[in-house]
């Protein structure tokens, strides 16, 4: 009969042991993830932390009543506990292994369709639009699912490794035609356009035929015409940016609070323009940065994205898993999307999507998630430094499948 054998020791000796123990894992974490990535995401971190001091108090006031008066840094406050909190998920994200992250990834995105299903269901209604579901909290499902989709898709699109035949394009097109119509019934038409930009980039990186991209391209344009003829949420927001209306007048505004500071800014709390700014907070924070802190600080904020995406890319120069390449090529896409479909609203080239700009914006579910996708991210991306890697081309990677 098989024995263990006894653990020896005094209870300090124990802990002292599992002491040890956990510092050599933080050693071993610390050395394999990408600290340069790490520290790009806390630079933007730290600046959203003074954008949203800085648009607090016009939210605030704008968002107050006879009967509930915000204090001018309210959603300062409760930026802070977000920014926390999103900071611990982040941490316990890039602690998983590559295993661990897909397949955390592929349960909470099955979690999180299932999650969209019960919105119309059972739903809080905000400013007309059913996202967020109140389970003890309120969060927003759509916000989990982002990261959890690029993993997920990346997932099904590395099956054609193990068997070339297998119709993975065709499952991935199931997916996101799901989590489209479940999208655009809250209504969330711009959180649609990013889902399916993701689906594309990463079924684009999987190897496809020119013959199929292009389908998928025309594919993509017709339901984009489609959309513009039977999906009312979508058609309202094309018209209002092109021919006028209150979506125009918003990012006018948007536009004009931007180029307000000039290029140093007014000084913080010195605007005044982002007093009449909609969610100053969240979707047109980056106005209000401008309008404060110059267009100098919003170059550097688009630089620090950039150097976001350029990082993760050459780290997958020499990277030969394609799920790996495939997942943190989408998580950053999903990143930089937001991000810059975000920007592109505040200077007017872009339909008002109600879109929050990552790591800067206020946000519950979107900080917390946002916070997790990058720990994820951080998690796939691990290399042991001390193990050489050998180059794999993109068309090896094609004909492999």
């Amino acid at each position: 009969m098989a024995t263990h054998a006894p653990v020896t020791g005094s209870a300090s000796q124990v802990s002292q042991r599992y002491r040890r123990s956990r510092r050599s894992e933080l050693a071993v974490w610390w050395r394999e993830i990408d600290r340069v990535l790490l520290l790009l995401v806390l630079a933007l971190m730290a600046i959203g932390t003074v954008a949203v001091a800085a648009a607090s108090p016009a939210s605030a006031r704008r968002l107050s009543t006879a009967h509930v008066k915000l204090d001018d840094l309210h959603f300062f406050a409760q930026h802070l506990r977000w920014q926390a909190l999103g900071l611990v998920a982040m941490f316990v994200a890039s602690q998983f292994g590559k295993e661990m992250a897909r397949r955390f990834g592929i349960g909470l995105a099955l979690a999180m369709v299932l999650a969209l299903m019960l919105v119309p269901l059972i739903g809080v209604e905000v400013n007309g639009a059913h996202r967020w579901l109140y389970l003890g909290v309120t969060f927003q499902p759509s916000e989990f699912l982002k990261p959890a989709f690029a993993i997920a898709i990346a997932w099904i699109l590395s099956w054609r490794v193990r068997d070339p035949n297998l119709p993975v394009v065709e499952v991935s097109i199931g997916v996101i035609a799901l989590v489209a119509v479940l999208l655009m019934i809250q209504p969330d038409f711009g959180s649609t356009i990013l889902f399916c930009g993701v689906w594309f980039a990463l079924v684009l990186l999987s190897g496809l035929s020119l013959r199929r991209i292009i389908l998928a391209g025309v594919a993509g344009v017709a339901g984009l015409a489609a959309a513009f003829v039977f999906y009312a949420n979508a058609r309202n927001r094309i018209l209002e940016f092109l021919f006028g209306g209150t979506a125009f007048d918003q990012v006018d505004l948007a536009q004009r609070t931007l180029l307000a500071g000039g290029w140093t800014g007014s000084g913080l709390w010195l605007g005044t323009r982002k007093l009449a700014l909609p969610e100053a907070h969240t979707d047109y924070i980056f106005s209000v940065i401008g309008e404060e802190f110059g267009l100098l600080v919003c170059g550097v904020i688009v630089l620090l994205y950039v150097a976001i995406v350029i990082r993760v890319l050459f780290r997958l120069i020499e990277e030969e898993d394609l799920f790996t390449v495939l997942a943190a090529a989408g998580l950053t896409v999903q990143l930089g999307g937001q991000a810059f479909i975000n920007i592109f609203v505040n200077l007017q080239l872009f339909p008002s999507k109600g879109m929050t700009l990552p790591l800067i914006s206020y946000g519950g579910s979107s900080t917390v998630a946002l916070c997790l996708g990058i720990g994820l991210l951080l998690a796939i991306t691990r290399r042991n430094p001390f193990i050489k890697r050998e180059r794999v081309s993109w068309r090896d990677i094609g004909e492999q499948q």
